[in-house]
């Protein structure tokens, strides 16, 4: 497996498939690289080189007591980029992998990248707050810590379902998809994903948000059920200047997943423009 040493020695999976302009994915919480699969492999076959790696106490990388945070895992991403010596680059981020892109670009710059893409991104703020009203209550997050503190591998089974839209009417359920998403979830480690969820409920964004300099486009579904989109990317994409908001009538947390074919080719067209 390929992996690259974290400035704390923490070892970090990747993987590094194909050639041309190179595409790095950073996935939600609390999955992986694996997350990206239908992206990584239509984007290589049209001539991209696609990167993803496992978030640290993620996947295959190393569960780590410390280090949990969002300027960390900001600090791991400049870390692959440079190793790779990754330049002209397209930065995808789902969830709070939009978290870890948004940080990175507002405290690394914006010299190595081309385009940003946040996908149900969870910037600027999921927290409610007296200034930011249309976030969500603590107790939600304190439910969250609870289930996956409790019982994770129920809670995760169960999230699959709002996480995907699988409990709307209708909808057409994929128990692989949920089976997944569960195998993902429980491959990580418990310490640094219950850390995590400070990091993509309570960490404000907005002044990452201000700092990007590069065209942005923000994808969201309007039945999220996760990260609504009032709170997530109606806010954000008004803070990147000249960025685009795509809104995914009745779509989900999981639209990678859940419409790849349409996902995939609005992510192109976009990287192309």
């Amino acid at each position: 497996m390929s992996s690259f040493t974290a400035k704390d020695g923490t070892r970090i999976f990747y993987k590094d498939w194909g050639r041309g302009q190179p595409v790095l994915f950073s996935h939600g919480w609390p999955l992986s690289a694996d997350a990206w699969d239908a992206q990584l492999v239509f984007l290589g076959h049209k001539g991209f080189r696609v990167i993803a790696h496992d978030r640290r106490s993620h996947g295959r990388s190393d569960q780590t007591w410390n280090g949990n945070d969002m300027d960390t895992y900001a600090d791991d991403l400049s870390t692959l980029i440079e190793k790779l010596e990754l330049k002209d680059l397209i930065m995808v981020g789902h969830s709070t992998g939009g978290g870890e892109v948004a940080r990175y670009l507002g405290r690394h710059g914006t010299r190595r990248v081309a385009k940003a893409v946040l996908v149900g991104a969870v910037p600027p703020l999921m927290l409610k707050t007296a200034a930011n009203p249309l976030g969500l209550p603590i107790e939600v997050f304190d439910g969250i810590r609870a289930g996956t503190s409790d019982n994770r591998s129920q809670f995760f089974k169960d999230l699959s379902l709002p996480f995907y839209g699988y409990n709307r009417d209708g909808a057409r359920i994929s128990e692989g998809v949920r089976e997944s998403f569960w195998l993902q979830g429980m491959m990580g480690g418990i310490k640094g994903q219950l850390d995590c969820i400070r990091e993509f409920s309570e960490v404000d964004y907005s002044d990452d948000l201000k700092k990007i300099d590069v065209p942005t486009l923000f994808i969201h579904g309007d039945d999220d059920q996760i990260v609504p989109i009032d709170a997530a990317a109606r806010q954000a994409s008004k803070l990147v200047k000249g960025s685009v908001l795509k809104v995914y009538k009745g779509g989900d947390h999981g639209l990678p997943t859940t419409q790849p074919e349409r996902f995939n080719e609005d992510l192109l067209a976009f990287i192309k423009a």
